[in-house]
């Protein structure tokens, strides 16, 4: 996921403080470092002392507080180095312990990233928490690189490996494309680029033209790429439905699901009702959110 301005832009993964909600984001991100050869950099956002104080009977001190969170951090990123070192050993490693929110921190972390990966736990239906601290949308919302959210706990993969990625003729689809290729190619994944049109609405005929419109987006979309990537098998597929619906289904077992943000039709951005939002309380793999890339050159 690294543009080809700097291809050594470093992976950088939020570590939450709770063990259980950190180990599947850690593994995706040493394994995508590891794969693509560029540096992992782990961030841990300890807050701010300022925000409220324990129930206790003397309210501890400014300073007292901020070297609790500090204290707490550093113990954190510590488990998470290792974890990583035991896992990806020759991955270029860093640590960052910095004070703030892990919605701004990690906002301020993604502008050099190659790309951002976070963990979300799953709690029931229609409830999602994301670590950490629930950054998950305004991360992506402001991101100007991929966004990776991995579900806590360990998710099921079909063999052979395959990847999903939402098309809908938008340049932010189009990016999105361009990341499920690389993913298909660096894991030896099928590639099923999926198109979603709405079912017909009553009165209307459900005959083959909206079909064969769909194919041809998917086409068009696609093309010039098979030929960068000859050893990715590609799979092309129009479904009738609801986006959100369709590609939580179709990705129930895949590796992972890639969808654009801010797209045009289905695909509108990072508002209420948007596929990149829908999915991401629903799908049972690790969702890679891909803004177009802006026109400057970043």
């Amino acid at each position: 996921m690294a543009t080809s301005e700097d291809p050594r832009r470093a992976i950088v993964v939020g570590v939450a403080p709770d063990p259980d909600k950190r180990s599947m984001a850690l593994a995706w991100a040493a394994d995508e470092a590891a794969g693509r050869q560029v540096p992992l950099r782990l961030v841990h956002a300890e807050g701010v002392p300022t925000s409220g104080y324990r129930n206790t009977p003397v309210r501890p001190s400014w300073e007292e507080w901020n070297q609790a969170l500090h204290e707490a951090g550093e113990r954190v990123l510590e488990h998470a180095v290792g974890f990583v070192e035991d896992r990806q050993p020759q991955v270029e490693l860093s640590a960052l312990l910095a004070e703030g929110t892990p919605e701004w921190v990690l906002r301020e972390q993604a502008r050099d990233a190659a790309a951002v990966v976070l963990g979300s736990r799953h709690l029931g239906v229609g409830e999602v928490e994301y670590s950490p601290a629930s950054v998950a949308l305004p991360v992506m919302a402001h991101a100007r690189c991929p966004v990776v959210v991995v579900p806590e706990p360990e998710y099921a993969i079909q063999d052979p490996p395959f990847v999903v990625v939402g098309v809908d003729g938008s340049a932010h689809s189009e990016a999105a494309v361009d990341v499920a290729f690389q993913q298909a190619a660096l894991h030896g994944a099928i590639l099923q680029a999926l198109y979603v049109r709405r079912p017909p609405r009553f009165g209307e005929r459900n005959d083959d033209a909206a079909d064969q419109e769909g194919y041809r987006l998917l086409s068009e979309t696609v093309a010039g790429r098979t030929a960068s990537y000859p050893d990715v098998a590609l799979h092309q597929e129009v479904l009738v439905g609801h986006p959100v619906e369709a590609l939580t289904r179709a990705s129930a077992q895949a590796r992972c699901l890639v969808v654009g943000t801010r797209g045009l039709g289905g695909f509108t951005g990072m508002l209420l009702g948007s596929v990149s939002q829908g999915v991401l309380p629903h799908a049972k793999c690790p969702v890679i959110a891909v803004p177009e890339p802006p026109k400057d050159g970043f």
